[in-house]
Formats: structure tokens, C-alpha cells, sequence
């Protein structure tokens, strides 16, 4: 299945004509050349991509935790005891640093509190606040804030017969509501961290309950897993951009044939952030030391992409 986008026409207009632009294009074409040594079958051509940091804005913080931020604010009236009690006094105040002092135990704890209730209602609340919230600095809401280069890959790889499939951090329960409408990846393509979930039957009617417990982490070598998991078949494009996706991007590219690995570098600190071994965020560390060794390509932010975002 070759593309349809129209002869000649660029496939990824916001990419800077480089190294990084060229390795997508050749192993697109190389894959789904009807008889070449490299083709894949449709069935088999599988990509799988990191979202926050590699589809949407990560930094200062995570997204997901804006929004448990603005979620424990919301549900603070109902649960008088918050208003003394750590992460959660932080939380309510709007303490973003009292809110991270308290660690990824206090984060988890907050994340299981703000995310119940069955997993229809949690869609929607979901939905909601992607609709009004906006980000401090580019004043935009969240779903405005992905990269248009990593939204022109999506679209030519499906355009040549990849199924796209979100390996994420994030917890399924918060992507899943909106991932289709802002990435073309259906529900069924996420994967992501679990909460445990229960059935039960409520005026009549089956539903899906969200348990305080996390069943599934998916990041570092949780992403092979959840993969595996979820996919049943071993990606051969992988997307990331720190060293929670190394697993993920090993697992890709050390499989039979043309693989492709690619990490998104985020040193643009002008039109977004500049981080990378020390962030708190999207730490990127071990990956600049084993980038080159393992056949993976470092994208630049600043220097292979045109622009950002599709508003610019």
C-alpha cells in the first residue's frame, strides 16, 4: 500500500530537509516496496510512539498532571481532610513544587484519588478540561499543544499502511477520551498505565469502575510489555524522547529487518523548552550516550523542525 498523498508532494512539510527528514522517507519507502529485500507486510508494519514529550508538550510539568492539579482542586469540597493533608494541601494552594516535594508516592496517591468513578463518566471529565484548560505560557489548551512535525509522521505512516499505536507513561483511563480526535489513534491503540478496574452492574447497566490501584506501569520495561500485551506483535518504528522509551525503542529496532528508532531531542528553548540530562521531566540521559551506538536517530527540535506547532 503506497501512499496517497499527491506525486511529488512533501509528506512532512514541517521537517527540515536533513538527515533526520531522510532516514523516515527511506525507510517508509524501503518497507512498502512491493518485492524490495526490505518490505513488510501491512500486517507487520507497526509504529509505536511515546505522547508526552514525543506527541505533546511534557515540561514543566506532565499534562496528566495539570490535570490532576485542577481535578483535586474540583474535588477538594467533598473530602474536607485534603485541606492538611500532603500532596493534597499543595495541590489545592496550587504549589507546584510542595505538590513534586512530596515525590512520585505522592503524585501516584494524588493521580488515584482525582481519577475514579467508571470509565465513561472519567471520559468525559476528561474531555472537558482538555476543552478549557490552557497552558501558562502559550496560552493555548492542551490538545493545540502537539507537534505538527510528529502529526505529519502519524498521518504518513498510515498513509502507507502502519498502524499507529500510542505507548505511553500516561494513564490509559486519561488518553484514551481524546487521543482519536486529536491523533487519528483509536482507543484500541493506546497503551498506557493501568488502574485496575472493576465491573459492575448500576441501574441496570454494566460499567466499568476505576480502582485506587495501579495495575500496570508503562514506562521503561513496562513499554515492551504493555506492548506485547496489547499489540501482540513486536514494533518496527518506535518514537520517544527520554530514557523512560529505551526499552520500548530497543525492543523495536532489535528485531529482524529494517527497524527504525528515532528520539525526540527537546533543545529549543525559544519556541518550547530546552532539557534534557537533569530534567526532573523527560530526563533524557542515557539516551544521548547510546543514541548513535544503536543505530537510532536524534531529532532535533531546533534543528530539523520547521515548526512546532501547527499555530505557529
Amino acid at each position: 500500500m503506497q501512499s496517497s498523498a499527491p506525486s511529488g508532494a512533501d509528506p512532512l512539510p514541517s521537517w527540515t530537509a536533513g538527515p533526520a527528514k531522510q532516514r523516515i522517507v527511506d525507510f517508509v519507502q524501503a518497507v512498502t516496496k512491493d518485492g524490495g529485500k526490505d518490505y513488510v507486510a501491512p500486517a507487520d508494519r507497526i509504529a509505536t510512539f511515546d505522547n508526552d514529550g514525543t506527541l505533546w508538550l511534557e515540561y514543566p510539568i506532565y499534562t496528566q498532571v495539570r490535570f490532576v492539579f485542577d481535578r483535586i482542586k474540583a474535588l477538594a469540597p467533598q473530602h474536607p481532610a485534603w485541606k492538611d493533608k500532603e500532596p493534597f494541601k499543595s495541590a489545592i494552594a496550587g504549589d507546584i513544587k510542595g505538590v513534586m516535594a512530596s515525590g512520585e508516592k505522592g503524585i501516584v496517591e494524588m493521580l488515584l484519588a482525582a481519577q475514579g468513578g467508571t470509565t465513561g463518566d472519567f471520559a468525559i471529565v476528561v474531555n472537558d478540561w482538555l476543552v478549557k484548560a490552557q497552558d501558562p505560557r502559550f496560552k493555548r489548551t492542551f490538545d493545540q499543544l502537539t507537534y505538527q512535525p510528529m502529526q505529519e509522521v502519524l498521518r504518513y505512516l498510515r498513509r502507507n499502511g502502519f498502524r499507529t499505536y500510542i505507548s505511553s507513561g500516561g494513564s490509559v483511563e486519561f488518553m484514551r477520551p481524546f487521543t482519536e480526535r486529536v491523533y487519528g489513534i483509536p482507543p484500541e491503540q493506546v497503551v498506557g498505565t493501568r488502574q485496575k478496574l472493576l465491573y459492575e452492574v448500576k441501574d441496570n447497566r454494566g460499567v466499568l469502575v476505576m480502582q485506587p490501584q495501579i495495575e500496570h506501569v508503562n514506562d521503561g520495561a513496562g513499554k515492551p510489555v504493555g506492548i506485547e500485551v496489547l499489540v501482540g506483535r513486536r514494533p518496527i518504528a518506535a518514537f520517544g524522547n527520554s530514557d523512560g522509551d529505551l526499552a520500548m525503542l530497543q525492543y523495536a529496532t532489535t528485531g529482524p529487518g529494517m527497524r527504525l528508532g528515532m528520539i525526540v531531542h527537546h533543545d529549543d528553548a525559544v519556541r518550547e523548552y530546552a532539557y534534557d540530562r537533569t530534567s526532573p521531566v523527560g530526563k533524557l540521559d542515557k539516551g544521548l550516550d547510546q543514541y548513535k551506538a544503536a543505530g537510532w536517530t536524534l531529532i532535533s527540535m531546533k534543528n530539523d523542525w520547521k515548526k512546532i506547532f501547527a499555530f505557529e
